[in-house]
């Protein structure tokens, strides 16, 4: 069984979609996967406070954060920059 929601987390990345760190987590819950892509393009489009020169949209299960850290892969979603 998947997770109950899923969340879009911004990430800022310096050196293209390298290196990149979170630096939101949006309040807004999806049902589905697909609900929460269908939102990353306006979730990037109201996050242009952050000074990175690119900003990417990831969707992540809504569940307690684990360990393990996943900045060094490309995250899926849509991407500003």
């Amino acid at each position: 069984m998947g997770p109950g929601f899923y969340v879009i987390a911004i990430l800022g990345c310096a050196d293209g979609s390298a290196g990149c760190t979170p630096v939101a987590t949006l309040p807004t819950r999806y049902e589905s996967r697909d609900a929460c892509q269908a939102g990353t393009e306006l979730a990037l489009g109201a996050s242009g406070d952050f000074d990175f020169p690119t900003l990417l949209a990831q969707c992540r299960p809504g569940k307690a954060p684990s360990a393990e850290h996943s900045g060094d892969r490309v995250p899926d979603g849509a991407r500003r920059g």
